[in-house]
């Protein structure tokens, strides 16, 4: 009898991490769909195959480098150059995964490595507020049903709008390039608004960029403005020690 009652406090206990997991991903979910569709549609227009498109956000599940990937794609960047770019993009997730693992101290191991490789800026920020489900019992399904609800939405999303992209008129296909240039611009200004000095950094890579376009190819010179635009910003950025 005693082991019935533990059984069904288990999946309780279970369940309610797992719904709790659920309503938190949600907004996540809403904000992924219509983002991961015009992804799908600017992969298509880009020259991916349906099978290609979806299978990038199955395999790699971030959003920015996945523009940025779609973009150079269609400028005719190399595979070096693209996967180099997509490095740096991604360096912030090294930080992450870490920072995570140190707040989940309690959660098994075997689970803290699955979940880092689900985590995006918004999954990451989401369960910063919630650190305390990881002290409660079965609390790995909460970030468990959290980032399968982002990543489920973001890959059906990716589909879907590949779908879109063999239908909807080339026009209109390609008026949705400016979503790349939207979401970027929306990922910049907060940080700006918090410290000037990003926006200087993000002009200058820019620049960089432009400079660098004169005697190398595309891909290259969006890899040399993100790297030289980065280590621009470890001196601007760096802290005045009195």
């Amino acid at each position: 009898m005693d082991t019935v009652r533990e059984n069904k406090k288990t999946i309780s206990s279970s369940m309610l991490m797992v719904k709790r997991g659920l309503a938190v991903g949600f907004p996540i979910m809403l904000g992924y769909i219509p983002i991961a569709i015009t992804y799908g549609v600017l992969a298509k227009q880009a020259g991916l195959s349906l099978t290609e498109l979806t299978l990038m956000s199955v395999l790699v599940f971030a959003g920015a480098s996945q523009f940025m990937g779609a973009n150079m794609i269609a400028l005719g960047a190399g595979a070096v150059e693209i996967i180099i770019a997509t490095f740096v993009l991604n360096f912030r997730h090294f930080v992450m995964s870490l920072s995570f693992m140190n707040r989940l101290r309690t959660v098994d191991l075997k689970w803290k490595l699955p979940l880092s490789l689900g985590l995006t800026d918004e999954t990451f920020a989401v369960s910063s507020l919630h650190t305390e489900e990881a002290k409660e019992e079965k609390g790995f399904l909460f970030y468990g049903a959290l980032t399968i609800t982002a990543y489920l939405s973001w890959v059906i999303g990716s589909f879907l709008g590949g779908v879109l992209g063999e239908v909807i008129p080339e026009t209109l296909s390609q008026s949705m390039g400016i979503a790349l240039y939207a979401m970027f611009i929306g990922l910049l200004v907060p940080s700006v608004k918090k410290e000037l000095r990003v926006g200087f950094i993000a002009i200058i890579a820019m620049l960089i960029n432009v400079i660098c376009l004169q005697f190398m190819s595309s891909g290259w010179a969006i890899v040399a403005g993100t790297v030289l635009g980065g280590l621009s910003g470890v001196y601007l950025l760096k802290e005045e020690h009195t």
